[in-house]
């Protein structure tokens, strides 16, 4: 495993991040495919005995249980051995400083702990000032409830309004950038990006295998995620017939280096900067595949043959 530090903070994360939207509590929303306790508890273990110390969920996933499974989780392993990320926006009143404070509260009793090391927007609020976001936020570290803070899915002049605005006020500055970020979706290449590296801030990435269809021969799965999750299902719909080619090549360079597909996506991740992409896991012997890449780097001519045939796709920020 090789870690990284995250921005300008003090966290210390392995390289792969592990997200924990696949436990939980299944419902009938959008997590019907969730893994109970017994299973998502299986597998966190699993990621921290091959050195995955970095945990990524959200207030929404599973109505809050997947936090509750994370930190019930985690407790024989010592919560100063992990860090821990969540989110905050998908509630009642998004990003205003009474949902902030309500918010971060909820996470602490559901992960069990007395703080969280990295508290993420989920999306950008046009709802409520930019400042008041920042000065809650603020006043939660001052606190000692969250450590650092960083952002997710949202248009480049967004974040630097975020990054810009707590620059301006004497706030601390982001951290992080979770953005949607692979082989068939580079969009975030044209401004959100270089926005995150002008503010040297680190990105974990999403979505590193598109949902599964860069790390398996065939683009379409019976997996029950792809099944029942309809969002995952439909996303990448639209430029199908160009995508598919992209993830030929992804499976052309796996088996001329006879590594995975996983291996292929993650090792063009890190040759793009990416600090540590976050894989969602539902079966142990995807990491034991994942931390291969390690031992495995891509040339430059094959980061070009991968992104030769790259065409724009519609932005997609989940407004």
């Amino acid at each position: 495993m090789e870690y990284i530090t995250l921005g300008n903070s003090d966290l210390k994360v392995s390289r792969l991040c592990l997200g924990c939207m696949s436990f939980g509590e299944a419902n009938e929303g959008q997590y019907q495919w969730t893994l109970g306790y017994e299973d998502s508890s299986r597998i966190i273990h699993k990621a921290y005995e091959a050195g995955i110390n970095f945990f990524d969920t959200s207030n929404n996933y599973s109505n809050g249980t997947s936090e509750i499974f994370l930190g019930k989780a985690i407790k024989d392993i010592g919560r100063d051995n992990v860090v821990i990320a969540t989110k905050c926006y998908f509630n009642e009143g998004k990003l205003s400083p009474k949902a902030i404070h309500r918010e971060i509260e909820g996470s602490l009793k559901r992960l069990d702990t007395d703080h969280i090391d990295l508290l993420v927007l989920h999306r950008y609020d046009y709802d409520t000032p930019v400042k008041d976001t920042l000065q809650a936020l603020n006043e939660e570290v001052q606190a000692g409830h969250i450590r650092y803070y960083g952002a997710s899915s949202m248009y480049g002049y967004q974040f630097a309004e975020y990054c810009y605005t707590a620059a301006m006020n004497g706030f601390q500055p982001f951290t992080t950038l979770q953005n949607h970020y692979n082989l068939i979706y580079r969009e975030d290449e044209r401004d959100l990006i270089p926005v995150a590296e002008k503010f040297a801030v680190s990105r974990t990435s999403f979505a590193p295998y598109a949902g599964g269809r860069l790390s398996r021969k065939n683009w379409d799965s019976d997996s029950v995620r792809s099944i029942l999750d309809q969002k995952e299902g439909t996303r990448y719909d639209a430029t199908e017939e160009y995508d598919k080619k992209i993830a030929q090549r992804v499976y052309e360079l796996s088996e001329k280096y006879n590594v995975s597909m996983a291996n292929i996506n993650l090792a063009w991740q890190y040759a793009k900067g990416v600090a540590a992409p976050i894989i969602g896991i539902t079966k142990e012997k995807y990491i034991d595949d994942a931390i291969k890449v390690f031992d495995f780097k891509l040339k430059e001519e094959d980061i070009a043959y991968l992104e030769e045939l790259y065409i724009p796709h519609k932005i997609n920020c989940n407004r």
